[in-house]
């Protein structure tokens, strides 16, 4: 606590900066000794408050007397009208003069739209204009746009719901009062995820449609007969102004409008609309804050998400991803849960499993050597820890693990599609159209000394024209060029693991010969590197596994600047056009990145190495060789290595660390004082923040969709992937949130229907999924050797004896001088080797044996039918859910029943020359006057029409 000199001295120097800063832009002081006019940005607040008031992060100043938290001021001058959007330009440019005559133009051209204006001049480097819609430009827009507004709760409204009573409370038959029960138990126990309802209610849907001026009377108005409008919408149509009026003389070219080309010419530096208060503890109760404290604060980090209240305040499209990647984490529960009892199963099995003692107790079975000359024979029973931890993830328990993956990722994009409906049904954005795109600000400022322009046929302004053969087509094939040879350094990359895993492995059999042969090593140094000689192959495989994260989070960094490079560079007209290229680029570089390393351990290690004495080699090294535990323990090794040190490197480490590093990094390089902060104005204090970019969504939804491929493609080999996720995503949530809540300006309330190419995306992924995990059972885990071998060779239909059966012998006589080991191994007659081979004595020696074939038409067989199997049930399962619920389509086709019944009766009063006002409107469905107007209806103006010609 400060001493009361401390805090006097303080309250001095606030009111110092505030006299010196503003008092030559306030009024005389009135009767109470406060200025009416207010221009620091506190809404009728006396100099001696500002001690008190939220500094730029939403604390009060000291506590003390007065200590009151203030509303923030979202108004002009006079405390009437609203801030809907805030422009803010340099002084400090090298087009000053350029800048200020075109924002003169714009600015003129934004009054006679209607837009009013008021500015803040008092800043050093950075000015401001604050631009308000008044009502009429409101609801001029409004009908322009046909925003959806709702319906009034009229009487008539009222009657029409009686009609459908019966259907909305219909007998409840035993079924349906078993699932209301069950469902019940359900909402109990998730009584403690849900949110508090007192504070964020459950917003009820309203009956809405699309507003036409000439039907003011259908809607919901103030006591004095007023649309009432959103902050969002308020913003958006704001926006909707902003991108289409000029900054220059010449409206004939798209050169010369737009609110983003001038952002992008540097006239102005900001445009942004203002947060609706702070956020910390001892502001002012306001819709950020609530958000902050019940949705984005750690302590609601199980919660539900209050997405109606992130709809109101970010906009529609931010709510649907939100909505998207909650609904997502709630799926991955199930999921989670059957990968962690799948896990137990096998740590239950590990060590009993018929396959597991028969490797650890197998004391004479002599295995060959990994490497040529320098590694020497070994015991089979040296693999058996790695014996013992791939039977944790290889066994029975993955075919069904793969089976429920695969049903898992239908069913959740089938439901999210039914859950996007309902949303979709509940902000109205079911008949949602985008509007005509304007030319990217990016593609006008390049191609601004372009000679050839052309008309565009939509809007009728002229634009650049790049003819396709002659420029775009030769920057798309350059563009895909380099974008193929990125792909081929993510596979290089791969292949440099694969030699380090090489020499790793051999360098790690070269210490182990030195140190043994050495007399002067002590019984430690002998025993240690024993242990690393006998766990080599697992050190090796987490190190290279370390080594291939490191290279892949330098690539994306690479990638990244380089896609974005490429995409600027094939100039591309519209941002959506602009948006799936760099969607196509990025996510294609990024899978191959992360998974080609996974992809070749899964379908290529192991697969031609051919047999001893006769190895195939590389660049004249030999390829490697899964041990006879099997590659699905480095499988899995590999995939949990990259997935989750994706996340803590990645996502939690970059997204939450760094952020924090560097505002403690500002904060104690910062000379600014407490006082200083206070000062600041509202829209300052906003301007202080990260700007919210456009595709900032985009990163947020490719880390999603990578994630869900790790799920998907290769869940057979890690099955406590969901687990994982599950537990980044309830992370990744609540990060989001607090970015978007505390660190970034407010953004433009942007609509969208729904989550855009990203949904293709993810079914492509759960396709590929499908046939991934058919392969890697059937390739990569011992499941269809073992079942072969217990349905055609097991004397008793069980796996005793499967390791003799699996492994094949070789004569090491037959070794190559190149190829035989180091006499300082000792001499072995006959070492074995993982293969189904004749073995040396045989007529057809070291040949490929029928139970070879017999296995390999076995896993060809396996694929076909899981592959089938798997897509006709989960393309059935789709077909049988529908897109959208029954009781929503109804719901859906009763409100424009209701709203055109509604419409119809009006307007027949209309053509009677009835003059129709909202007191009417709460009559005009009542039957007796119903019957009255179509009786008297003799010109039969408007024919009743039936109910399936509303629908």
């Amino acid at each position: 606590m400060p001493s009361r000199g401390e805090f006097n001295n303080k309250m001095e120097e606030a009111n110092a900066i505030h006299l010196e800063r503003y008092a030559p832009l306030q009024s005389p002081p009135g009767p109470d000794g406060r200025h009416n006019n207010n221009q620091d940005g506190f809404d009728d607040v006396a100099i001696e408050d500002v001690m008190y008031m939220e500094d730029a992060d939403g604390e009060t100043a000291e506590p003390g007397v007065n200590n009151v938290p203030k509303v923030r001021n979202l108004y002009f001058n006079d405390g009437a009208k609203r801030i809907d959007y805030i422009l803010a330009w340099s002084i400090k440019t090298k087009k000053l003069e350029e800048g200020k005559k075109a924002r003169e133009i714009f600015e003129k051209n934004l009054k006679k739209e209607g837009i009013e204006i008021e500015y803040d001049l008092r800043g050093k480097e950075i000015h401001f204009a604050k631009l308000h819609a008044p009502y009429h430009v409101l609801n001029r827009y409004a009908d322009i746009l046909a925003i959806r507004m709702p319906m009034k709760e009229s009487l008539a409204l009222a009657d029409l719901k009686e009609k459908y009573d019966d259907l909305e409370h219909p007998a409840t038959s035993v079924t349906l009062k078993m699932w209301d029960a069950v469902s019940g138990v359900g909402k109990r126990l998730l009584k403690p995820f849900q949110v508090d309802e007192t504070i964020l209610p459950k917003k009820k849907k309203k009956y809405t449609c699309p507003y036409s001026s000439d039907k003011h009377y259908l809607f919901e108005t103030t006591e004095d007969g007023q649309l009432e409008f959103s902050n969002a919408v308020r913003s958006r149509i704001v926006d909707y102004v902003l991108r289409r009026k000029a900054f220059k003389e010449d409206t004939q070219k798209a050169f010369s409008f737009g609110i983003k080309k001038m952002l992008n010419d540097g006239y102005y530096a900001a445009v942004y609309p203002l947060h609706e208060g702070h956020w910390k503890p001892g502001s002012f109760n306001n819709n950020r804050k609530i958000l902050f404290d019940h949705w984005a604060n750690w302590k609601n980090v199980l919660k539900y998400q209050p997405l109606d209240q992130i709809r109101d305040y970010f906009g529609e499209k931010i709510g649907m991803y939100f909505a998207w990647l909650g609904f997502y984490t709630n799926m991955l529960v199930p999921a989670a849960l059957v990968g962690v009892f799948v896990f137990v199963y096998g740590l239950f099995i590990m060590h009993a499993s018929t396959s597991s003692k028969e490797l650890c107790n197998a004391k004479n079975i002599t295995m060959c050597p990994l490497c040529d000359r320098q590694c020497p024979y070994w015991n089979v029973t040296d693999a058996c820890s790695h014996q013992s931890a791939s039977r944790i993830f290889d066994n029975d328990a993955t075919v069904f693990f793969a089976v429920f993956m695969s049903f898992w990722g239908t069913l959740f994009l089938e439901f999210w599609k039914r859950r996007q409906a309902a949303t979709q049904y509940k902000w109205d954005l079911s008949n949602f159209v985008s509007e005509e795109e304007p030319p990217r600000p990016e593609y006008l400022s390049r191609l601004e000394s372009w000679t050839t322009l052309k008309i565009n046929p939509i809007t009728g302004i002229k634009e650049p024209y790049l003819p396709f053969w002659r420029r775009r087509f030769p920057v798309f094939l350059c563009s895909y060029a380099v974008m193929l040879f990125l792909a081929a350094v993510a596979i290089g990359a791969v292949v440099g693991v694969i030699a380090y895993r090489v020499s790793f492995l051999a360098a790690l059999h070269v210490l182990e010969k030195r140190v043994v042969t050495d007399n002067s090593s002590g019984t430690a140094a002998i025993e240690t590197v024993t242990l690393v000689y006998k766990n080599a192959s697992l050190i090796t495989t987490i190190t290279a596994a370390l080594i291939n994260l490191l290279i892949i989070l330098l690539l994306n960094i690479v990638y990244g600047y380089l896609a974005f490079w490429l995409t600027d560079w094939e100039c591309l007209r519209t941002q959506t056009e602009y948006d799936n290229s760099i969607t196509l680029k990025l996510f294609a570089l990024q899978f191959v990145n992360y998974f080609s390393s996974i992809v070749y351990i899964a379908f290529f290690k192991g697969r031609f190495v051919g047999r001893p004495g006769k190895y195939n080699t590389i660049f004249g090294a030999r390829q490697e060789e899964c041990e006879p535990g099997g590659c699905l323990i480095e499988l899995c090794i590999q995939l949990a290595i990259i997935m989750v040190g994706k996340q803590l490197i990645q996502n939690n480490f970059i997204e939450i660390v760094i952020p924090k590093l560097i505002k403690m990094l500002k904060k104690k390089c910062s000379k600014e004082t407490r006082a200083q902060k206070l000062a600041r104005t509202p829209w300052e204090k906003d301007y202080k923040l990260q700007e919210a970019q456009n595709n900032s969504l985009f990163y947020e939804y490719l880390e999603m969709v990578l994630q869900f491929g790790f799920l998907t493609i290769f869940c057979s080999a890690f099955p406590l992937a969901p687990l994982f996720a599950l537990l980044n995503n309830i992370i990744e949530i609540r990060v989001d949130a607090n970015k978007l809540i505390t660190n970034l300006r407010r953004p433009m309330a942007e609509r969208a229907a729904d989550i855009g190419i990203w949904y293709s995306v993810l079914y492509g992924i759960s396709r590929i999924a499908v046939i991934s995990n058919a392969f890697i059972i059937a390739l990569s885990s011992d499941f269809i050797p073992r079942l072969v071998y217990k349905m055609r060779y097991s004397p008793d239909h069980s796996a005793k004896g499967y390791l003799e059966h699996s492994l094949a012998k070789f004569n090491t006589s037959d070794f190559s001088p190149d190829h035989r080991p180091d006499p300082i191994y000792g001499h072995v007659d006959i070492c074995r080797y993982r293969d189904f081979r004749n073995p040396y004595d045989h007529e057809n020696k070291y040949e490929y044996s029928d139970v070879f074939w017999h296995v390999l038409a076995a896993r060809l067989a396996f694929v076909c039918v899981f592959e089938n199997v798997v897509i006709v049930l989960t393309s059935l399962v789709a077909w049988l859910i529908p897109d959208v619920p029954t009781l929503l389509k109804e719901q859906i086709r009763r409100e424009a029943y209701i709203t055109n019944e509604v419409i119809l009766k009006t307007e027949l009063m209309r053509a009677h020359g009835e003059e129709i006002d909202h007191h009417k409107v709460n009559a005009i469905m009542s039957d007796e006057e119903t019957n009255n107007y179509e009786t008297s209806n003799t010109d039969n103006l408007h024919r009743r029409p039936h109910h399936s010609e509303l629908v």
